[in-house]
């Protein structure tokens, strides 16, 4: 085989997990786990496990931004993802960052809410997320809870799941991937990307009885990873759906949680 005269890179601006399962630690090993150098910025820390998160506190948006100017500085970062941003202040900066790169392989997961149930993002840092960070993505990768919230729609049926990504997409200017694997009664966990012309429809069986934590944190990082190995945006979601898909058919048992195997 031949080898690659240089490393592909990527960047995740997002928080850290002490859980190890989510949050910056996630996209790490995700990035590993492609053949691809990672690279992070951080912008807070936070104390949780996959039952809950118990303390955030968020570091200075001058800190964060500098953080992206010293990898930039340094590696041809080829895909870049971002997770929990928290807050406006923070936003700003990371959306300064990539656009005064004129960055365009850029992943946006909206993370909003973690799995347990806290709140990881600030009320008021909704418009900045949508208007300063939205528009400079390659694609948004909103779950269910989250496109309802964007949407302002509820989302019930594979159908509502099609309408949600063509409404994003119409409302934000940019494609939307959502995800579909929370929707009731679904026997296969369906993500439906729509890109302003046409709607791709990305297919897995659902994986029974395995309750895992950072399984957006791992797709969104995938799909940079994959963006930075030179694939195109629906190739590489395409890749990054198989990989989350395997991450939880064999998900390991760590202590009395499940971990997504990457």
């Amino acid at each position: 085989m031949k080898r690659r005269s240089t490393t592909a890179v990527a960047l995740t601006v997002a928080g850290s997990d002490s859980g190890g399962g989510a949050g910056i630690q996630a996209d790490l090993k995700t990035f590993r786990a492609h053949g691809v150098f990672g690279t992070s910025a951080i912008t807070c820390i936070t104390a949780q496990n996959p039952a809950r998160v118990s303390a955030v506190q968020p570091l200075q948006p001058r800190l964060v931004a500098e953080q992206m100017d010293r990898v930039f500085e340094a590696f041809p970062v080829g895909g870049a993802k971002t997770g929990m941003l928290y807050d406006a202040a923070i936003i700003e900066a990371v959306a300064h960052g990539f656009a005064r790169r004129r960055f365009a392989k850029l992943v946006v997961d909206p993370v909003m809410v973690a799995s347990s149930g806290a709140l990881l993002l600030k009320k008021n840092a909704v418009t900045a997320l949508t208007s300063k960070l939205f528009p400079l993505a390659a694609v948004v990768t909103p779950n269910l809870a989250e496109a309802e919230v964007l949407a302002r729609r509820t989302i019930r049926t594979l159908d509502d799941l099609r309408l949600a990504a063509r409404v994003l997409t119409g409302k934000y200017g940019v494609p939307f991937l959502v995800k579909g694997g929370h929707l009731s009664g679904a026997n296969r966990a369906v993500d439906v990307l729509f890109d302003g012309k046409r709607v791709y429809e990305y297919r897995a069986a659902m994986v029974p009885r395995i309750k895992t934590h950072g399984t957006g944190c791992t797709f969104s990082a995938a799909i940079a990873a994959n963006l930075a190995l030179g694939h195109d945006l629906t190739g590489a979601i395409a890749r990054a759906k198989r990989f989350v898909t395997m991450a939880i058919r064999d998900a390991l048992k760590v202590g009395r949680h499940r971990a997504l195997r990457i």
